[in-house]
């Protein structure tokens, strides 16, 4: 390597670790304030300072005794992006797999407007659906939350981007062996999309463990708030419940993270891979 290269690598490795910094500064400014008394929050605010003297774990303490709404709110955010995992995933990859493997009339008017939809920003289709889930008589309920997030666009692009690539004989030779088209999706297709579902599931599983909005509109009791909502809802004009509230955001973290890990084997290749084809 000449030495124009030696110090080309080394800017490089400096420029990675200061954006790495900044990507973990967040993160490890609040756990380190999740170890701090709440009125030491209240006094400097989040930071890295490490006073050794302060820390403890009183407001983890709190959280697992006291705290129950707390763990009512992770419940329901846990059961909310669980099954709109399980459920987006099975339709969605269905919608993507016809689309892009079947030859029928409107297919490509179908994923138009599947385009159409992935441009449209969801603030302007919240109206609609807070009219449709009021007339369904679904307020306050999982099914509100979960239902508008069942056929999302950007996974049945997805789906369809990742089938196109797989091979068609395969079906071809399922048809001959007397395999059905249910068949043929569940047991030769599917596994091949393995990667896909595991991108998806991430992608699909931050997106709902995070979703504020959509659940703020359609959820009205305390006992079925999810996690960002029941969070915001300890910071009020009357005094903010630090201790709870940045210890809870710290315990709100790790589903994500294992979520990642149980999928990260497959992850960047069912991006990689859905990326490129069509």
């Amino acid at each position: 390597m000449t030495q124009y290269g030696k110090v080309l690598s080394w800017v490089l490795v400096i420029m990675v670790g200061i954006i790495a910094f900044l990507a973990v500064f967040p993160l490890l400014s609040l756990i380190i304030s999740s170890f701090r008394p709440s009125s030491e929050l209240m006094r400097n605010g989040i930071t890295l300072a490490v006073p050794l003297d302060q820390l403890n774990f009183s407001n983890y303490t709190h959280i697992f005794t006291q705290a129950s709404s707390y763990w009512t709110w992770y419940m329901n955010s846990i059961l909310i992006s669980a099954l709109t995992i399980v459920l987006s995933l099975f339709f969605s990859s269905m919608v993507g797999y016809a689309l892009a493997v079947y030859d029928f009339k409107g297919r490509q008017f179908i994923f138009i407007l599947v385009l159409l939809i992935l441009m449209v920003p969801f603030e302007i289709l919240m109206l609609p659906l807070y009219r449709l889930m009021t007339a369904l008589g679904l307020i306050d309920t999982y099914i509100a939350v979960i239902l508008p997030m069942v056929v999302a666009p950007i996974a049945v692009f997805f789906f369809r981007q990742y089938a196109i690539g797989l091979p068609k004989e395969l079906m071809e030779s399922a048809r001959i062996d007397g395999c059905t088209e249910y068949g043929i999706f569940f047991k030769v297709m599917a596994p091949l999309m393995l990667p896909s579902f595991a991108a998806m599931a991430i992608l699909q599983g931050l997106g709902s463990w995070n979703n504020f909005l959509w659940p703020l509109v359609v959820l009205r009791s305390n006992s079925m708030f999810t996690l960002p909502i029941g969070l915001s809802t300890l910071l009020t004009p009357y005094g903010n419940n630090y201790d709870v509230l940045i210890a809870g955001s710290v315990m709100t973290v790790l589903p994500v993270i294992i979520l990642f890990l149980f999928f990260q084997r497959y992850f960047i290749s069912g991006l990689t891979v859905g990326g490129v084809k069509g």
